[in-house]
């Protein structure tokens, strides 16, 4: 049995786990800063950092009090260390590091893609590689061929906006608040998805790479263009029809990229992951195809995620020393 302690502090959540074996969670503790940024329109990176230092030491003594352990009984460290917003990650980063130093237990650095991904593992415990994921969420927008537990190819990827990003300017737009991935999925519920046609980019050639920008762009510009001649704009219409253009363009790629890669298994991973209208239209359409998902508090920022990933990286030896630093931008390979 191997005990992990893991922290994930990459953009606005502090996270703190422990992960018996990989995928028994034992705790999972998240301080939320949702409430400090709305006031913002999106997270502040500076407001962000300091949040972490406030919360840090607070969840970590949390996590290891509900698991019902002690720090004496961990065996790893596991830390998100790329990619994020590095003020962030540095906070997580100096408290695994200080921790692995006066534990003197082994360090483990995660790649924050990964860990989404390897929620999964802890959802369904029999799933095991290969097969290909949609990554998406504020910050990401990936379609990666899981090879092995540390074997990842990226496939196709976001040339612009994320995924998540969009919602959220097309929910600031729209008068929603932030965070905007719930509000629009709520609202599209009351709205025609049909009403407005936004149109989907594809990139020339084979490629599997995303564009949202455009389709934002056009939201943008639909809905001042209603303004200006006077009249109100179906709020609710303008919702379904963007959230309905966006999702149908992940869910084209990801079944492509299972068809090339032969996969018989797909997964979501990442905030976006818990929009109904992606998983009720990918699960309308995956076929033959057995399709696995989170539950929505694995689809966030997590702690759990990370010390699953962190599980598999220390069976492969990949551990780090004490001069690991924060990489805001990073691939997963």
């Amino acid at each position: 049995m191997s005990l992990i302690l893991a922290i994930e502090s990459s953009c606005d959540e502090t996270a703190a786990a422990v992960v018996k074996d990989g995928r028994c969670i034992l705790s999972n503790v998240i301080s939320s800063q949702i409430e400090t940024h709305k006031k913002f329109g999106g997270v502040v990176p500076e407001v962000a950092s300091r949040k972490h230092l406030e919360a840090i030491n607070v969840v970590i003594a949390q996590a290891v009090e509900d698991a019902g352990v002690t720090l004496g009984d961990l065996d790893y460290i596991a830390v998100t260390y790329a990619p994020g917003l590095v003020g962030a990650l540095l906070v997580g980063v100096s408290a695994a590091k200080a921790l692995s130093l006066a534990l003197g237990i082994p360090l483990i650095p995660v790649h924050h893609i990964r860990g989404h991904i390897c929620a999964n593992f802890i959802e369904h415990q029999s799933l095991q590689p290969p097969f290909v994921c949609l990554v998406a969420s504020g910050g990401h927008s990936h379609i990666v061929h899981v090879k092995d537990y540390t074997d990842f190819e990226v496939l196709g990827q976001t040339r612009d906006d994320a995924a998540g990003e969009a919602f959220d300017k097309v929910a600031r737009v729209l008068g929603l608040g932030y965070p905007g991935g719930p509000k629009i999925d709520a609202l599209a519920k009351e709205g025609n998805e049909n009403a407005v046609e936004f149109k989907k980019v594809k990139f020339p050639g084979d490629s599997l790479d995303f564009s949202f920008s455009g389709i934002k762009t056009a939201v943008i510009n639909h809905y001042h263009n209603i303004e200006q001649k006077g009249e109100e704009p179906n709020k609710a219409d303008i919702a379904a029809s963007f959230q309905k253009s966006v999702c149908e363009v992940m869910i084209d790629h990801l079944l492509e990229a299972a068809e090339r890669t032969g996969c018989t298994k797909i997964a979501l991973a990442g905030g976006v992951a818990c929009n109904s209208r992606l998983r009720a239209e990918l699960e309308a359409r995956c076929g033959s195809f057995s399709l696995y998902y989170p539950s929505p508090i694995l689809c966030t920022d997590n702690a759990a995620m990370i010390g699953c990933s962190g599980y598999y990286e220390a069976l492969a030896s990949n551990f780090a020393d004490l001069s690991l630093n924060a990489i805001p931008y990073l691939g997963i390979k």
